[in-house]
C-alpha cells in the first residue's frame, strides 16, 4: 500500500496525527475507540448500547479499512477534547468552524503572554476538524493528553492513625491558604480526618467534573459542584441516624481506600501538614465501567480547567472572608507520558502560566515508571517502567533500532499502543517498521505518512513523520498499532516490533522516544483468549533507565516530587527519573511517598480509618502541603521563588553529595528549613 497523501483537505501541520488517524476511522470503530481514548467521546445524545464490553466489540466493530481510492467518511456522533493555538489578529472563518471555538470551549488568554498567544480549550465533533484547521486564526490543534490512573501499592494491614505530630512543622498550620487537590476515586469529605470539631467538613467545596447531580461550577457546562453547605447538610441527617453522609451526598466515584481521599488526608487532613488550610478538591472522571468511559473525557484538558477552577475558588473565598490575599497550593497526582517531555506540551504552558502570578503552586507527582527490571520472579513492576529510550545516529546513511514489545500468550491487546519519537530539527530522520514475523514497511520519509495501514495478521498500522511541531519546533515521528475490532477480534500482533531509524541527514542526530503506556485493564473474553487493554514496552537492549518522569512533571514552574523510602534513606524503586529532554532538572526534590499513612476513603470495615500506600502519588500532598505553610508565612512567593527555597534547603540523601540527581531532584524536602528560608525572600511591598 502506497504512502499516503493528505486527503481530507486538512492542513495537516495544524492537527495532531492522532485526531487525524482518528478522524479517518469509521463512526463504529471510534464509538468503541472511545473506550480506550480518554480524549474523544460518543456525544452525550447518542443512543449507546448496553452489551458487555466483550459482546459490544464483536457486535459494533466494522472493517476500519477505508475502501480503495476513497477516504473513510469523517465520523459523526464524536466528539474529541483538544486544545487550541491561536493567533491574535487574524480573521476567523465562518460557519461550524468558528462556532465550535464557542461551543463548548473554556477560553483563557495567558497571563503575561503576548495577545497574540492564544491557548483555548474546546469540545468538537470530529465532522468539524476540517473546517476549524482552515479557520486562519488557529495555528494549532492538539488532542487532549489521557490521564493515567494512579499506580500506587497499598499495604493490606490495618495500620494505626498517624501521630498528630508527625506532619506538624508550623503551629498555624496553613491558616489563609486554600489547598487544591486534583485527583480520582472521591473525596471522603466525612472521614474524621476532615471533620472540624462541630462535626463539620474541612471541604469548602468539590467540583465533581463526571457528576450531574448539581449544577455545574459558574463558568463550566459539565460536572456538579458540591459545596460545603451540601455537605455539611449530609452529615447532620447522617447523625441523625440516616445513610452515610457520602451516600447521601454522592460522587461519581467513591471507591475504598480512595486515591483522593488519601492524598488530600497527607496535604490538608487533620493530621496533615496544612490541617488549618482551606480544601477544595476536584474529582477528574475517570469511571470504571466501559460504557461510562465512552462517555467521558479523562485527559489535560480537564486538568486545566481544574486548575482554572481552583484558582478561582481561592479568589471567591478570599473575597467572602474579607481577606487581602489567599495563596493557593494545588496538587496533581496524576500523569500521563504523551508528547515531548519538554514542557512544551499544551497543559504545561497552560499551567507554566498561571504560575506567573505570585501566590501560586502546582505540585505533580515524578511519576512511577522507574523501575527497569524485576526484583523477584514475579515481579513486573518493570512493565511499567520500560518507557523511555534515546541515543544518537551519528552520522548520515547510519541507523538506529528500538525494539518495542507488546504482550501476548493468550492475551489479546487490544489498545492502541503509542510510540513518539523526538528529534533535532536540524536533522532528517526516515523511519521504517517490522511487525513481529512480518517484512519491514517501505521507509517513511520526512512529511510522508501511513494511515491505518491493514497488516498481515489484520490489525492497522499508522505512521506520521512530521517536520517543525507547532509547540516546540522539534521533528517528530508518531507510531500507532491499533487493533482489528470487526467480525473477528485481532490486537496488536504479540512480540517484538522493530523500529528503525535512518539518518537521511545528519547534524545532531540525538533522539528521545517514550511509549505512551495504559492502564492494564481486562475487557472480557472471546473463546480462550483474553481480551485486555495493556502496556507496551521497551525491550532491555533498547530500554534507557532514564527521562521517565511523567511529561505533566517537565513543566518549567511546576514541582515534581520523587518517592523517598524514608525507612531505607533511599529512592523508591518505583520512582520516575530526569531529567526532561531538553535537559532541564527534574524532579525538583523527593519527600517521603513509601508505606505513607493517611485517611482510608469510604471504608466498608468499621475501624479501618486509616491506610499505608505507596507511589510518588504519596510523596507530592507532601511537598503541597509544605508549600502551603511557606505561603501561609509569605502570600507573596512566587512558584519560581518556592522552587528556589526548596532547592537551597533539601538534604542530600545518605552517600550524595548537594548535585541534582536523576532520581531524587536535588535532595529530600525539609520543611522545617524550607520556612526558616522564607524569611529571606523580599517581595515587591518590601522593596517599596
Amino acid at each position: 500500500m502506497p504512502k499516503k497523501k493528505p486527503d481530507l483537505g486538512i492542513q495537516t501541520r495544524k492537527v495532531h496525527p492522532k485526531l487525524r488517524m482518528i478522524s479517518n476511522g469509521s463512526q463504529a470503530v471510534n464509538s468503541v475507540r472511545a473506550d480506550f481514548c480518554s480524549s474523544i467521546r460518543v456525544a452525550p445524545r447518542r443512543r449507546l448500547r448496553t452489551d458487555a464490553p466483550a459482546e459490544s466489540i464483536t457486535k459494533l466493530m466494522t472493517d476500519e479499512a477505508p475502501k480503495k481510492g476513497k477516504s473513510a467518511p469523517v465520523p459523526r456522533g464524536i466528539e474529541a477534547n483538544v486544545f487550541i493555538q491561536r493567533v491574535e489578529g487574524r480573521a476567523r472563518a465562518d460557519g461550524p468552524s468558528g462556532k465550535s471555538l464557542q461551543k463548548g470551549s473554556a477560553h483563557r488568554i495567558y497571563a503575561g503572554q503576548p495577545q497574540r498567544d492564544l491557548l483555548s480549550t474546546a469540545t468538537i465533533p470530529l465532522s468539524s476538524l476540517k473546517q476549524l484547521a482552515e479557520d486562519q486564526s488557529v495555528a494549532a490543534i492538539e488532542l487532549g493528553e489521557p490521564l493515567k490512573a494512579p499506580t500506587t501499592l497499598t499495604d493490606p494491614g490495618n495500620p494505626r492513625a498517624p501521630r498528630a505530630s508527625t506532619r506538624r512543622f508550623d503551629s498555624g498550620g496553613g491558616r489563609g491558604v486554600l489547598i487544591g487537590v486534583i485527583d480520582v476515586q472521591g473525596f471522603d469529605f466525612a472521614h474524621r480526618d476532615f471533620l472540624d470539631s462541630n462535626g463539620s467538613t474541612r471541604f469548602d467545596r468539590i467540583w465533581d467534573q463526571g457528576s450531574s447531580n448539581r449544577p455545574s461550577p459558574a463558568g463550566f457546562d459539565y460536572g456538579a459542584e458540591i459545596q460545603q453547605a451540601h455537605m455539611n447538610q449530609a452529615l447532620r441527617a447522617a447523625a441523625d441516624g440516616g445513610l452515610a453522609a457520602t451516600v447521601l451526598e454522592p460522587q461519581s466515584q467513591m471507591v475504598p481506600g480512595s486515591h483522593g481521599t488519601h492524598v488530600a488526608s497527607i496535604a490538608a487532613g487533620n493530621r496533615g501538614i496544612c490541617r488549618n488550610a482551606f480544601l477544595a478538591g476536584v474529582l477528574v472522571s475517570l469511571p470504571e465501567e466501559d460504557l461510562d468511559r465512552r462517555r467521558s473525557f479523562y485527559e489535560s484538558t480537564r486538568l486545566a480547567h481544574a486548575i482554572d477552577y481552583l484558582l478561582g475558588v481561592a479568589e471567591e473565598l478570599r473575597r467572602q472572608h474579607n481577606l487581602e490575599e489567599l495563596p493557593v497550593s494545588i496538587n496533581v497526582s496524576l500523569g500521563t507520558n504523551g508528547h515531548a517531555h519538554d514542557g512544551s506540551n499544551a497543559i504545561n504552558r497552560w499551567i507554566d502560566s498561571a504560575l506567573t502570578v505570585p501566590g501560586r503552586a502546582v505540585c505533580v507527582a515524578a511519576g512511577n515508571a522507574g523501575q527497569e527490571a524485576p526484583e523477584t520472579q514475579e515481579d513486573l513492576g518493570y512493565i511499567m517502567g520500560r518507557i523511555h529510550t534515546s541515543g544518537q545516529i551519528p552520522a548520515r546513511g547510519l541507523d538506529a533500532n528500538l525494539e518495542w514489545i507488546v504482550v501476548g500468550n493468550t492475551i489479546e491487546d487490544l489498545s492502541e499502543n503509542e510510540l513518539e519519537i523526538w528529534y533535532s530539527p536540524a536533522d532528517r530522520f526516515s523511519v521504517s517498521v517490522k511487525p513481529p514475523g512480518m517484512d519491514w514497511t517501505e521507509p517513511i520519509a520526512p512529511g510522508e505518512f501511513i494511515e491505518n495501514r491493514q497488516l498481515d495478521d489484520g490489525s492497522f498500522l499508522s505512521v506520521y513523520n512530521e517536520l517543525y511541531h507547532a509547540a516546540n519546533g522539534a521533528n517528530y515521528i508518531a507510531i500507532y498499532l491499533s487493533p482489528f475490532l470487526g467480525s473477528v477480534i485481532k490486537g496488536s500482533a504479540a512480540g517484538t516490533w522493530q523500529v528503525r531509524l535512518h539518518g537521511l541527514e545528519v547534524r545532531n542526530g540525538h533522539y528521545h522516544a517514550w511509549i505512551e503506556r495504559d492502564d492494564p485493564r481486562p475487557l472480557g473474553r472471546i473463546g480462550s483468549r483474553e481480551l485486555w487493554q495493556f502496556p507496551s514496552f521497551f525491550s532491555t537492549g533498547s530500554n534507557v533507565d532514564n527521562s521517565s518522569i511523567s511529561s505533566l512533571g517537565c513543566g518549567r514552574w511546576i514541582i515534581s516530587v520523587a518517592n523517598l523510602h524514608e525507612a531505607k534513606e533511599a529512592m523508591n524503586i518505583t520512582s520516575s527519573q530526569g531529567p526532561t529532554r531538553d535537559g532541564r532538572q527534574k524532579p525538583d526534590v523527593a519527600a517521603p511517598g513509601t508505606g505513607i499513612v493517611a485517611a482510608n476513603g469510604f471504608a466498608s470495615d468499621t475501624g479501618r480509618d486509616w491506610v499505608a500506600k505507596t507511589g510518588t502519588s504519596m510523596a507530592s500532598p507532601f511537598v503541597t502541603g509544605v508549600v502551603g505553610l511557606m505561603l501561609s508565612k509569605n502570600a507573596q512567593l512566587t512558584a519560581a521563588q518556592i522552587a528556589g527555597l526548596i532547592q537551597r534547603t533539601a538534604r542530600p540523601l545518605p552517600g550524595s553529595d548537594f548535585t541534582w540527581r536523576d532520581d531524587s531532584g536535588y535532595g529530600v524536602i525539609d520543611p522545617t528549613a524550607c520556612l526558616a528560608e522564607v524569611k529571606h525572600v523580599h517581595t515587591r511591598e518590601d522593596r517599596t
